[in-house]
């Protein structure tokens, strides 16, 4: 009885080593979290600047004309990203040494280009969508494009990761299909499904450690 215990133990631990080496495991729940609330942030500026003092879901075609109002918006969103960034940063570095793992390795790097490869195409299509004055088209593509970002990641970390993916697609397609609608679509996307998934991650990899 102990041998089987001893050797489902080493099974475990073979298990968990392999995982370690082959996926990115240092993704934290809190990056997640800290991610959706600063998108919330970014919404409710948007909204005060654009809606107020209507309501965003009564006024469907608000057209952002002035270019002061669309480079506001825009330091906004840089704003949220490199806040979403730097924490992501800091909770998976975090994260990584807490389970013994280096913070930078080949399948970071794996990890990381199979992310910013979708990133950085949907960054330079929705730029050229913005100087052709192509607004409305600019929360759906963010949403498809880092859904497409989060499905070829899940390759290389967890596999929920993938859910939010597709999630993130589905919202992206249904505010195509409802335009006028973007700024609700974007915080639903970037704020209230980071957070949940977020806390979901962290109640399932992280709380028991």
């Amino acid at each position: 009885m102990g041998n089987t215990t001893d050797f489902q133990k080493d099974l475990a631990s073979i298990r968990d080593m392999m995982e370690k080496s082959s996926r990115f495991v240092s993704l934290s729940g809190l990056s997640g979290i800290f991610a959706g609330l600063f998108a919330l942030a970014g919404t409710v500026y948007a909204y005060f600047l654009i809606y107020y003092p209507n309501s965003p879901f009564g006024f469907r075609f608000v057209y952002v004309n002035q270019s002061s109002v669309l480079l506001k918006l825009l330091l906004a969103a840089a704003l949220v990203l490199i806040a979403s960034v730097l924490s992501g940063f800091y909770f998976s570095r975090r994260k990584a040494i807490a389970s013994g793992l280096p913070v930078w390795s080949a399948i970071t790097r794996r990890f990381l280009f199979s992310i910013l490869v979708p990133l950085v195409s949907g960054a330079v299509f929705i730029g050229l969508m913005l100087l052709k004055g192509n607004l409305e088209i600019v929360a759906p593509a963010c949403l498809l494009f880092y859904g497409l970002a989060l499905m070829n990641a899940g390759n290389f970390t967890y596999s929920e990761i993938r859910v939010l993916g597709a999630l993130e697609i589905g919202l992206g397609l249904i505010s195509a299909w409802i335009p006028g609608y973007g700024l609700i679509f974007w915080g639903a996307g970037f704020g209230l499904l980071h957070i949940a998934y977020g806390a979901l991650m962290y109640s399932r990899y992280e709380s028991k450690h």
